[in-house]
């Protein structure tokens, strides 16, 4: 297909770095070392709780051992939405009440002020646009879920979300064949790479150690273990998402989920007139293998969803190189959207992994008799999730110690919440690649019948896959 592989710059990493540039690597572990707190993974998770925790206790010995450099992973990868989605919260709502899922929505739609809010006090740029989110309806089938999710919504306390019809929707922006769609205020768009590399250079002034090039095999009590020496400390905090699986003994705690990207050539004036846009909304859409993308602070296009969903035996790749059929699979739906840039070339592709608990649900934990703690399992929408996650750390970190007390945040929900470990191998493979070619055909019969209901096979692959 005309502007898919020619010219196109696949993999290193991301189109975030080589928009702005990989960052210098830090130093690895010299040796054995010791800390108050041990953190485990230089992305958004890590890192936010190493801010916390620093600005909390400043006296605190914080080390951060990440095994490439920060934001490696999914927090330099990802599609740049800042919103108040959260894995989980029908599940907890079941568990633990409504009105216990009421107070994680309302933590999260603040979660997104906080990270603006600390971004600016950081001096951190990060492109960040405060036009809320848009998710799209173009068929039938969509348009019915569209509504129930929006009233689903509305359930949680999110007064200020608002439901556009068809000529609403085109307002904002123009997508072909779009019949409604659904806006939030609560939502962002960010440049990923910028708000990690600010962070941790954020986290490296208030006098936390941070150690790159340093991969941690083995996480025990009191103790985190690389191949330069072991760093111990009272609390070792897990804060890996999709890289989990690579360490002793979690095999298959969350799966690693696989997520593609492409970025488009900037845009003209004509284009954008065409397509709309001007309010810079993070952009969904209702489909069961959904689409994310944004308008980039330099007039492009990047948009993602699922190419091959995951990899056997747990494994992720290296440099986020991305399948040819994948890259013309996410074309073909840029220009599903948007057939006035059939003509646009795509400049860029990766992928990265994101990380999945059996029962699709996000997770804060602290184990008070081990000092071990963890936080993940965000299914695709932590670059907010794992803000509020940090603050959920240190406040247990601090009410453990006897330096705090309970807090709002450490009574939410999603705090302590335990959940199976996925099937051994080749059943987790062969139900994953199943679930996903489900959603595939079910959006294709969606469209093809423009009947109203939800395709049956969607509904099958949502028991089979826990949600």
């Amino acid at each position: 297909m005309s502007g898919v592989t020619p010219g196109v710059v696949n993999g290193g990493i991301s189109f975030w770095y080589a928009d702005d540039g990989l960052p210098a690597v830090r130093e690895p572990l010299a040796g054995a070392a010791s800390a108050d707190v041990v953190i485990v993974g230089g992305g958004y998770t890590g890192l936010w709780t190493a801010y916390y925790l620093k600005k909390a206790a400043p006296g605190l010995a914080v080390t951060v051992l990440e095994q490439r450099f920060c934001g490696y992973g999914a927090s330099g990868r990802n599609g740049g939405w800042l919103y108040n989605g959260i894995a989980g919260r029908d599940r907890y709502a079941a568990l633990h009440g409504h009105e216990a899922a009421v107070r994680l929505q309302r933590a999260m739609n603040e979660t997104v002020d906080e990270i603006v809010r600390a971004a600016e006090a950081e001096g951190i740029d990060a492109d960040v646009h405060r036009g809320g989110v848009l998710e799209v309806a173009r068929t039938p089938a969509q348009l019915s879920r569209l509504k129930d999710f929006h009233a689903h919504e509305l359930s949680y306390g999110e007064q200020d979300r608002e439901l556009y019809g068809a000529r609403e929707t085109a307002e904002r922006v123009r997508v072909a064949g779009a019949v409604g769609s659904s806006w939030t205020p609560h939502g962002a768009r960010v440049h990923p790479a910028k708000l990690v590399k600010g962070l941790a250079a954020a986290v490296e002034a208030l006098g936390v150690t941070i150690h790159e090039s340093t991969p941690v095999t083995e996480i025990a009590a009191g103790r985190a273990v690389t191949p330069y020496g072991t760093v111990r400390a009272p609390y070792v905090l897990r804060c890996t998402e999709g890289f989990t699986a690579a360490l002793k003994g979690e095999k298959r705690t969350w799966l690693p989920m696989n997520s593609s990207m492409i970025a488009t050539e900037p845009l003209t004036e004509e284009q954008w007139a065409a397509v709309g846009w001007q309010g810079r909304e993070a952009l969904g859409d209702m489909a069961h293998a959904y689409m994310y993308a944004q308008r980039t602070a330099d007039g492009r296009i990047a948009l993602g969803g699922r190419g091959v969903p995951y990899r056997f035996g747990s494994r992720t790749d290296n440099d986020g190189r991305t399948r040819p059929e994948t890259i013309r699979a996410l074309r073909e739906i840029l220009v599903a959207f948007f057939p006035a840039l059939a003509g646009v070339r795509v400049e860029h592709a990766w992928s990265g992994v994101l990380g999945v608990p059996r029962d699709w649900c996000a997770t804060v934990t602290l184990d008070r008799a081990t000092g071990l703690g963890w936080a993940g399992g965000y299914v695709g929408s932590g670059v907010a999730t794992a803000n509020l996650a940090a603050r959920t750390l240190r406040d247990l970190v601090r009410l453990d110690s006897g330096q705090g007390a309970p807090t709002d945040l450490t009574t939410l929900p999603w705090v302590g919440h335990k959940v199976r470990a996925w099937e051994p191998e080749p059943l987790r493979w062969l139900g994953v690649r199943a679930m996903y070619a489900a959603y595939r055909t079910a959006d294709r019969r969606e469209t093809e019948r423009h009947a109203a209901g939800s395709s049956r096979l969607a509904r099958i692959a949502d028991r089979v896959a826990g949600r």
